[in-house]
């Protein structure tokens, strides 16, 4: 069986051209799929940009004629040299698994195939057929994980010049990631952002990449249960520059409160601890709201929090009564929170 492990690739790609004459690459991200495919082509050591030399297909051109296949692989560059069939988009068609299956019998002389493919399963027959034949190779691509977006920030960032602050590197971790070519594609866009700068801080990831509105909504309710009115005004303020609705804060607000109404209750009826109650029950919250929402959990009290939860849900109101003042409504009623949290 030959099979490369995800996290394999970095070590096989460095090597020395391909042993390998037929090549399957899948999985479900489909841009880490491309980005691995090109790497390989680029491993034969045949120019890409000669259309004599290439052929590139998509897996529909083979429906209804298996054979071609077959063909392509065993016909002679016009000048000579090694060739290359590219077959993209392929799936698990039974025809398109008879023809290379065939090919994988026969001596490829000086033919390469390549193929990409989505999400195929273990067992799947493309797979089962590349995986058994003895001049073939199947590399897996997999979502990124933590570790591999991680790498791939230092990787584009580096390439631009660029060093990065720690709490912009957690911001990145938490947008990038499912398809590869489109996390370069924004590290790319944010490098050409802060070219010139030197280093990458959490507000150019928010302006050059983020999700604006979202990111600042977030920012808003951790600025207001940390006590940072300087925080809490400027992410007021991108969120209407956005054209969103500050109502989101009061509700994500709201949304906090009756956690932390949850978790207090376990500290003022059950005797708990609050660092005891946030590792019992705390797992859900992301790690960095956590010191926030400690830091709530041992100033408010039920008392405070219930009443509290009953004031801005009447603020809720009032917005809806009167939507000409939402923002001034809701800013006040936030920045009274904010204060309090203080």
């Amino acid at each position: 069986m030959a099979e490369i492990k995800n996290h394999e690739f970095a070590g096989f790609i460095r090597r020395q051209g391909t042993p390998y004459r037929i090549t399957l690459v899948y999985g479900p991200d489909r841009g880490l799929v491309s980005e691995r495919a090109a790497q390989v082509a680029s491993k034969t050591g045949i120019d890409l940009k000669d259309d004599f030399a290439v052929l590139r297909l998509e897996a529909s051109d083979l429906n209804g004629d298996p054979g071609r296949l077959a063909d392509e692989f065993g016909a002679i560059s016009l000048f000579g040299g090694d060739r290359l069939v590219w077959v993209k988009n392929a799936g698990n068609d039974r025809g398109l698994v008879e023809a290379v299956s065939a090919v994988a019998g026969v001596d490829p002389g000086g033919s390469h195939l390549l193929i990409e493919a989505g999400d195929l399963k273990k067992g799947a027959g493309l797979r089962k057929t590349v995986e058994s034949a003895k001049t073939a190779l199947a590399i897996p691509c997999y979502a990124d994980d933590a570790r591999g977006i991680q790498a791939l920030i230092d990787e584009e960032l580096g390439n631009a010049g660029l060093t990065i602050q720690g709490d912009a590197r957690q911001r990145l971790g938490q947008l990038l990631g499912g398809d590869r070519l489109a996390s370069r594609g924004e590290l790319r866009k944010l490098a050409l952002y802060c070219d010139g700068t030197g280093t990458v801080t959490d507000t150019d990831v928010i302006e050059a990449i983020g999700d604006v509105a979202a990111l600042s909504v977030d920012d808003a309710v951790e600025a207001v249960f940390s006590g940072d009115v300087t925080r809490l005004e400027a992410a007021l303020e991108r969120i209407l520059a956005s054209k969103t609705s500050v109502y989101l804060v009061l509700r994500g607000c709201l949304v906090q409160l009756e956690q932390l109404d949850s978790l207090r209750s376990l500290v003022e009826n059950h005797a708990r601890q609050p660092v005891q109650v946030m590792s019992e029950k705390g797992r859900g919250i992301h790690f960095r709201r956590k010191p926030i929402v400690e830091r709530a959990l041992r100033h408010w009290t039920l008392k405070a929090i219930n009443s509290e939860m009953q004031r801005l849900a009447q603020a809720v109101l009032e917005t809806r009564k009167r939507p000409q003042l939402e923002a001034s409504i809701a800013r006040q009623a936030l920045l009274r929170t904010c204060l309090l949290s203080r």
